[in-house]
């Protein structure tokens, strides 16, 4: 049992490491200064992809619920960071990012009730720390538009992971259908935004559409299902602790594919990041741990109820009507108790609608 949590985590992190391989197909297969068609050339035919595969469609709230975490996650999220990455100097947009389990921590006190810890406080600022040392370069002042961009880009990733969390998902829908939802709200929502600000569609060549489909499925389909699966698993905290691996693995694949040399000092600050999310995954789990605090007081609280009410019920008075009629043992009955009375039940657990998962 104890290894489900850390193949869970496992398996999400291959979501930001596939992310951090963005950088260098982008730059080495797609065509320039085309972020906003990149972002919608990644969510929107992924999206219908798995629409198609899974062949459900939301129903009821979750038409909005849909819509609001696919803006967040993918439709705003994807032309705030591409902003800002054009507008700030080197790593400066990376290293804002990776500043969002901090913003988790604060979001999950509001949203979901969980009271903040030096723990995950101290292991977030860690790997945000870590993440600078790595990408940040010496060049050029901040730019106002791109900090702002950059931290409404995290601001607005770290809203949706929240919020994937404390909605969870409808009834017999799996995380597949989830993502599909998201990707396809998000890449509507971008569709127009890259029509405006970059016009039409460039010419694609060969090299151009491998990459493209490298992002749509293995980037996004794939990786963007791992993540909200991840997230219905785990804390929305160590969830997204796994982000930094994103700005490590595209130093990474700078180093060993494009010839990017690494430092010392990006070398210490790699260590640090890379710790701080492993260690983020070993602190207990809120959830579990408040489910059985919840379990275990109701049933103290129906145990105390039991040993109050009479253990025998009283005898049925004898037939004084004429009219009365017998009720066989076990038969339901559509009469209410009395006022003093209350129905005895099984006493087992029901699982709720957040057991699904």
């Amino acid at each position: 049992m104890a290894s489900r949590p850390v193949l869970t985590a496992a398996l999400t992190a291959l979501a930001p490491i596939s992310w951090g391989t963005t950088y260098a197909v982008t730059t080495q297969f797609l065509p320039p200064d085309r972020p906003l068609f990149t972002g919608l050339m990644r969510a929107l035919p992924a999206g219908l992809v798995l629409l198609a595969l899974t062949r459900v469609l939301p129903r009821g709230a979750w038409w909005w619920k849909s819509a609001v975490l696919g803006a967040l996650n993918i439709g705003a999220f994807f032309p705030l960071l591409f902003l800002s990455a054009y507008r700030l100097p080197g790593g400066m947009a990376a290293v804002v990012g990776s500043i969002g389990p901090l913003f988790v921590v604060g979001l999950s006190a509001l949203l979901l009730g969980q009271r903040p810890t030096a723990r995950s406080v101290l292991t977030g600022t860690a790997a945000a720390f870590g993440v600078s040392l790595v990408v940040l370069k010496a060049a050029g002042a901040l730019d106002p538009v791109g900090v702002l961009a950059a931290l409404a880009s995290t601001a607005s990733m770290s809203t949706g992971t929240v919020l994937t969390k404390r909605w969870g998902r409808p009834a017999g829908v799996g995380p597949l259908a989830l993502t599909g939802w998201q990707l396809t709200a998000g890449g509507l929502l971008i569709a127009p935004v890259a029509l405006l600000a970059e016009g039409a569609p460039p010419a694609l060549d060969g090299r151009a559409i491998g990459g493209y489909l490298y992002l749509a499925l293995a980037s996004t389909a794939i990786a963007y299902w791992l993540w909200f699966r991840g997230i219905g698993r785990l804390s929305a905290t160590q969830v997204t602790l796994l982000g930094p691996l994103s700005p490590l693995t595209a130093a990474v694949v700078g180093w060993a594919a494009l010839g990017q040399a690494l430092t010392p000092v990006q070398l210490a600050g790699m260590a640090l990041a890379f710790g701080a999310t492993v260690f983020g995954q070993t602190g207990p789990r809120p959830s579990a741990v408040r489910v059985g605090e919840v379990a275990s007081r109701g049933n103290t609280v129906t145990q105390r109820r039991r040993r109050s009410w009479p253990k025998t019920p009283a005898p049925a008075a004898a037939s004084r009507s004429p009219h009365a009629r017998a009720v066989p043992v076990g038969a339901p009955s559509t009469v209410p108790p009395p006022a003093g009375r209350r129905p005895t039940g099984s006493g087992r657990a029901v699982a709720g609608p957040e057991s699904t998962g």
